[in-house]
């Protein structure tokens, strides 16, 4: 018999499954919806007045009157509204900013999160996600014991402490539905400690005895945990730890350099995964089937989008689409207004459309995470490809990779430069050095084209890093924490240069 919180949680989340499928059915009304109300919020705005909108403006006039903001450009904006001052982005007061680390750059980014579009986008987002995932996994008993997360942390902003600011994971894991609470662990006081070290082992010690259902968050983190608890359990897979465990709602990071532990942590062919697609900017997408991959966009939840298409993304002033617009099968960086006062707002993300109707995408890379010194256009899908491959071919378990460019010098041809952190290293590294290669040829039409007799790009190079070599780098770094994310690709030298010189710093320390 199901307890109260039982009935009252999978009631709740059937309604909202049933809203998510109506709004895929009509996601350009859906889309006319969210602008036509963003438009009167924005109205009410220094910013909106600055621009004349008016609650009637079409989003061609939107787009001809607003530019499109890098996250530079809202700084000023963002600054004001945390020191206090209200009405500059949204009409409505603002006291809760995500923090995210971001990817290339050591200076932390704050985003601001209404508590409408923290109800209605990233909390809503995660039910979305659970309520899809029941319907087509029933079996998936998630109210029959706990979801395991490991959340960021949470605290006031010093200059004006009304704000609070914290990783956007423990933004919604603070505010989570009290019914929520009895099928979360850890226990907030764990849940919310500083130091992550010490977060990590204080889980694995609680979480190893109770019954855990399914785990959710960034896979970066939760491999750390999931080392600790068949550590401390001395068990080799998963399910002999927590025998109920079904499912992993994962994201923040692309998921194939990680399904190969998993698949030796539970080798069992009943496991549920799912990917879903929350940014610090808003929750995105979710995976509505199983097991095809792709996203259903969240076109009905306080975000209005505009896409670039591909070709365009490195001009001052590209072009954008329309949902209704795009087209299956391209490429798309991803323009987001929100209702928490982003506008016109470069995500950075780069999607590919699977379908148009219903809107389902996939992550292929970041429009700065890519590496196109020579021509090659080397997206992280492309790497990830070639990485699973060469893995499935060796044996060999990758833990984190980062790779970038190695540049033309005394008449030499360039390349890319690869660092592997290994969970189970192959028997011979240049072997693995060259099939990968061999790989990145095959799922890179440009990369192969400049391979080609060694003249534009030679062989790649690898360097296989000790254990626990990008964790550490992200704690020196002070990037440790769950938003954290190890950068993949670059198209510079300024992180493959900083990782390298760390492995080098600490053997000679050792």
């Amino acid at each position: 018999m199901l307890s109260v919180a039982q009935y009252i949680a999978r009631s709740i989340l059937r309604r909202y499954r049933k809203g998510f499928s109506r709004s895929l059915d009509r996601p350009y009304i859906a889309q006319q919806r969210v602008f036509g109300y963003l438009m009167r919020k924005f109205e009410h705005t220094e910013l909106g007045a600055q621009f004349h909108i008016h609650g009637k403006i079409s989003p061609q006039e939107y787009a001809a009157r607003v530019p499109i903001f890098r996250y530079d450009d809202f700084k000023p904006y963002i600054k004001r509204t945390m020191d206090g001052e209200q009405g500059v982005l949204w009409p409505d007061r603002i006291v809760l900013f995500a923090k995210s680390a971001g990817t290339t750059s050591d200076q932390s980014k704050y985003i601001p999160v209404s508590r409408e579009y923290l109800w209605g986008n990233h909390l809503m987002g995660s039910r979305l996600a659970l309520s899809t995932l029941l319907y087509y996994h029933p079996e998936v008993n998630a109210f029959s014991g706990k979801n395991l997360a490991i959340p960021g942390t949470f605290y006031p902003y010093e200059p004006n402490p009304s704000v609070r600011i914290g990783d956007i994971s423990a933004i919604m894991t603070y505010h989570m539905p009290r019914v929520a609470r009895w099928f979360f662990t850890p226990d907030f006081r764990t849940a919310f400690i500083e130091d992550f070290e010490e977060k990590i082992e204080r889980t694995a010690h609680l979480s190893m005895r109770q019954n855990v259902v399914t785990i959710s968050g960034v896979p970066t983190w939760n491999v750390v945990l999931i080392r600790r608890v068949l550590a401390l359990s001395g068990k080799q897979y998963l399910r002999d730890v927590w025998p109920n465990f079904r499912a992993y709602i994962h994201g923040g990071v692309r998921f194939e350099p990680y399904r190969e532990q998993f698949r030796r942590w539970i080798p069992e062919g009943d496991f549920v995964y799912q990917e879903v697609y929350n940014a610090s900017e808003g929750f995105i997408a979710v995976q509505d089937q199983f097991p095809h991959r792709g996203m259903a966009l969240m076109v009905d939840h306080g975000i209005y989008y505009e896409f670039v298409p591909q070709e365009h993304v490195d001009e001052a002033d590209p072009p954008t689409l329309t949902l209704e617009e795009v087209e299956e099968g391209k490429n798309y960086a991803v323009i987001m207004s929100t209702a928490a006062g982003l506008w016109r707002y470069w995500l950075g993300d780069v999607v590919k459309f699977l379908s148009t109707r219903p809107p389902r995408i996939e992550v292929v890379g970041r429009t700065q995470q890519f590496i196109n010194v020579f021509g090659e256009e080397l997206m992280v899908e492309n790497a990830e490809k070639a990485l699973a491959a060469t893995c499935e071919e060796t044996g060999a378990v990758v833990a984190e990779y980062t790779a970038g460019p190695i540049y033309f010098r005394e008449g030499q041809p360039g390349g890319h430069e690869w660092i592997v952190e290994f969970k189970i290293p192959p028997s011979d590294v240049e072997d693995f050095a060259q099939k990968l290669d061999d790989n990145l040829r095959r799922v890179n039409s440009d990369y192969n084209a400049k391979r080609e007799g060694d003249m534009a790009l030679k062989r790649l190079s690898l360097t296989a890093a000790p254990r626990g070599t990008f964790q550490r780098w992200l704690k020196y770094r002070g990037k440790l924490g769950a938003q954290a994310k190890v950068p993949r690709l670059s198209n510079d030298r300024a992180i493959i240069d900083d990782i390298l010189n760390f492995i080098h710093d600490e053997k000679a320390t050792f």
